[in-house]
């Protein structure tokens, strides 16, 4: 997925063929904010003025606009994986996080590798 980015956040770039549209929306927050157009140079500018309007909005109505990643999330993970992370975690005299922060960062780079070499 190709993804615009301003200002810490970063908006989708769908088409609607049936529409002869191209159009968004700001990801990774609760509030809902869209933005549509011809071209994608518009596009990115439609998308940077809903990021401003959305920004401006919230200043407007006093409340906090919604942060597009928190740094947390809740991961089930099944009980055998759980306690064998723990174990690994206790072993390396590191934390659980710890433990979870590393298995993304190396799935991750494996994984833009392997893109790479698909590209």
């Amino acid at each position: 997925m190709e993804m615009f980015t301003y200002q810490g956040y970063q908006g989708s770039v769908e088409t609607s063929i049936e529409d002869d549209v191209l159009h968004g929306k700001i990801l990774f927050i609760n509030d809902l904010v869209t933005y549509e157009t011809t071209t994608i140079k518009k596009l990115r500018q439609e998308f940077e003025l809903a990021v401003d309007d959305y920004l401006k909005t919230c200043k407007q109505r006093n409340i906090e606009p919604n942060k597009p990643m928190t740094g947390q999330f809740n991961v089930r993970v099944g009980e055998l994986l759980h306690k064998q992370a723990t174990i690994y975690s206790l072993e390396s005299n590191t934390s659980l996080n710890n433990v979870v922060v590393e298995a993304l960062n190396m799935f991750l780079k494996k994984s833009q590798r392997t893109s790479v070499r698909h590209s």
